[in-house]
């Protein structure tokens, strides 16, 4: 395919308990838009049981995933014959549910003799930004999100550095986690966000993991820790109680993320010094307000330009995969129906027969 050619990807989205699809344009000068994106969320399914169950998971996204597809398709306005290729999540995820997408993904692909590409779920999150507000590379992108907390050296399609990781729990995990011990209900971030809007942030002064090392990881399982602990020794907990810890919390996350993300602005200014430098903050963490309050600051104190994309393009979705599909389709990176699904696949770990600059 000629590589400055439009073309209409779709883009199936099956890594965890969202079930999504999207169809997705890139025109010939790399801008993108979107024709269509709907997400089936299973939160429903899984708040009685405090968190997401695998098997439940994966059997929704049996049971919905077709006529989501089909609904993408309808809003699009187009049919299967339209579509150039067939993008889908081949990891990392929940291993049922990334085998039901990219199963479909094949038989779609095979059937209809469209090219198949395999979409790294956390590339879907680093590129998204290029979609939404037509960045260029190379940026500093930060994901934070159930499963993931980490700072990339973003500088092209398959091109990444991870400068920093968790080495325990995900920024989101812990939020989920401490929304769980303090009874919040599921999902947790939005509710503990919510509890600390009436907290004191200094009544409880929770430790921030690895603060003051000269490293951009994160640790949060020791402030998980702390919490529980300050939770069992002023039980039973009244309303004030559970808001005044969740602000706690919330505070030691926000100074945790600042001067990560300090020190990771610095770091892209010494490798790219010939670069404006352009903070891409994704993931379903990023719709917190705190969070994105103290990231506009540092910033701005940087110099730097903040890029979110809206939170529906945040959370996990298939228009993120679509246009994932579609970057790399553009550079003729597609794969065979031999395609592995993957529970694990570290972002820096991929690789393309093609580059890009």
């Amino acid at each position: 395919m000629n590589k400055q050619a439009p073309s209409r990807v779709l883009g199936i989205e099956t890594s965890c308990d969202e079930t999504a699809a999207s169809v997705v344009v890139r025109n010939s000068d790399g801008s993108g838009q979107i024709l269509s994106n709907i997400v089936r969320s299973q939160i429903r399914e899984h708040q009685p049981y405090g968190g997401v169950v695998p098997e439940l998971a994966a059997r929704a996204h049996v049971v919905h995933l077709d006529e989501i597809i089909t609904r993408a398709l309808r809003e699009a306005e187009l049919g299967f014959s339209d579509i150039d290729a067939i993008a889908a999540t081949a990891g990392p995820g929940l291993i049922g549910g990334v085998l039901v997408g990219l199963t479909t993904a094949k038989a779609l692909a095979a059937a209809l003799g469209k090219p198949l590409i395999g979409v790294n779920h956390l590339e879907a999150h680093a590129l998204t930004a290029r979609l939404s507000d037509n960045i260029a590379f190379p940026y500093l992108l930060l994901l934070v999100s159930g499963g993931h907390s980490q700072f990339v050296g973003v500088r092209g399609v398959g091109d990444y550095a991870l400068w920093g990781s968790t080495i325990d729990d995900a920024l989101g995990e812990a939020f989920d986690k401490v929304a769980k011990m303090l009874s919040l209900g599921h999902p947790g971030g939005p509710a503990v966000e919510k509890a600390a809007k009436t907290g004191d942030a200094v009544r409880f002064r929770f430790p921030r993991p690895l603060l003051n090392q000269d490293r951009m990881d994160f640790s949060f399982s020791g402030l998980k820790t702390a919490v529980r602990l300050q939770a069992e020794r002023i039980a039973p907990l009244g309303t004030k109680d559970i808001a005044d810890i969740c602000a706690g919390f919330q505070q030691s996350v926000t100074d945790i993320v600042a001067r990560r993300s300090e020190m990771a602005l610095i770091r892209f200014e010494t490798e790219f010094p010939e670069h404006a430098r352009t903070l891409v903050v994704a993931g379903g963490v990023a719709a917190n307000k705190e969070i994105a309050s103290v990231l506009a600051r540092v910033a701005n104190e940087a110099g730097a330009t903040l890029v979110v994309p809206p939170a529906n393009l945040c959370t996990d979705n298939g228009a993120m995969v679509a246009w994932a599909g579609a970057e790399r389709l553009a550079l003729g990176a597609v794969d065979g129906l031999d395609m592995a699904a993957r529970a694990r696949w570290p972002l820096d770990d991929i690789s393309m027969a093609v580059g890009a600059k």
